[in-house]
């Protein structure tokens, strides 16, 4: 067999092929072109391929996958895969060197790769919290200029901001200065619009999500988020995995006797963490979270509001996996009677 390996960056890629006794067969730097990238590993037959996973890695397997070649995109995150844990001399020729070993020799850790309808999603979602970002910057940045002049905004919602802002009697320059920020919270608002009303025909379609939605808290946000992370309920063995790897279970260094357990690891996405936390205190001041509102209410009160909420978005990814996993939906009566 001939093995390569990349080393992928945006503008030019090292990429190194060897034999199957680790004899180089080529070693060169191209432009990260499909062209170029499939160009590289011509003539050689089907050749197994590392790459790290990045932001380019999966056009890239797609591309080296269409050409007939079997690729592995790989967790960079794995240290064995580069033969030492500090590397004190790090070169784009050196790396392509320790992944080609790496895969030669079977030292890698294969990382999970997203089907299209879930890249897809993910894609969108992440174009709208860019979009809501942005939103919220703009209020933000009228809020402080308001109070700048001595005026304040109270609480409005994005939608109404314009409406409170009217209702100011505000001098001609600042309403002037303020003018084009509330055009582009307008502007922004539209295109929220349309990025949900694409989101609701997806979840509309998907049943997994109509079932995640069932659970105090969770809506169409936070479920497809959920979904688009899952992506396939079987990769996970446990909930207790679901939660390690959305990084809300504790950091822990523990030996023999002893046993230290620290805050949350905070691995994974940051963004479907923040907005299961977010789902938790949603949850906690729901009334039909049924056994969940006593549970949460009784750590609060042993260990404070803030451990208590990240304990509950905890649970709460384990329960929606468990929903996915059994094809059910969430009952507090029946949650209540396990509990």
């Amino acid at each position: 067999m001939v093995y390569g390996a990349i080393d992928l960056h945006s503008r030019y890629s090292q990429i190194r092929i060897v034999g199957e006794d680790g004899t180089v067969l080529r070693d060169q730097r191209v432009v990260t072109t499909a062209e170029r990238v499939v160009g590289a590993f011509a003539g050689r037959g089907p050749v197994r391929i590392l790459v790290e996973a990045s932001t380019e890695s999966e056009w890239v397997a797609g591309t080296l996958e269409a050409a007939g070649h079997t690729v592995i995109v790989a967790d960079p995150n794995y240290a064995p895969m580069y033969g030492e844990l500090h590397r004190k001399v790090k070169t784009d020729r050196r790396d392509v060197t320790a992944l080609a070993e790496a895969n030669r020799r079977g030292w890698y850790r294969p990382a999970y790769r997203a089907s299209a309808a879930q890249r897809e999603l993910r894609q969108i979602l992440r174009s709208r919290r860019h979009v809501v970002q942005l939103r919220s910057g703009t209020i933000s940045l009228m809020r402080s200029l308001l109070r700048q002049g001595g005026y304040r905004l109270g609480r409005a919602s994005s939608e109404r901001v314009a409406e409170a802002i009217a209702a100011l009697a505000l001098p001609v320059s600042l309403a002037t200065t303020l003018a084009p920020l509330q055009r582009t919270v307008r502007a922004l608002s539209r295109e929220i619009g349309r990025i949900d009303a694409r989101l609701a025909k997806q979840t509309a379609a998907d049943p997994i999500v109509a079932r995640l939605q069932t659970v105090p808290g969770v809506g169409p946000v936070v479920a497809l988020t959920f979904r688009a992370f899952v992506d396939r309920v079987d990769r996970f063995a446990t909930a207790a995995q679901v939660s390690a790897a959305i990084g809300l279970v504790p950091r822990e260094d523990s030996s023999a006797e002893r046993r230290h357990r620290g805050h949350i690891t905070k691995a994974g996405p940051r963004e479907l963490r923040s907005l299961l936390v977010q789902a938790a205190w949603a949850c906690w001041r729901s009334k039909t979270s049924g056994t969940l509102r006593a549970w949460v209410d009784r750590v609060a009160a042993r260990r404070g509001k803030r451990v208590a909420v990240v304990g509950l978005a905890r649970r709460l990814s384990r329960i929606l996996y468990a929903l996915w996993r059994d094809e059910t939906t969430f009952h507090p009566a029946t949650l209540a009677a396990a509990a």
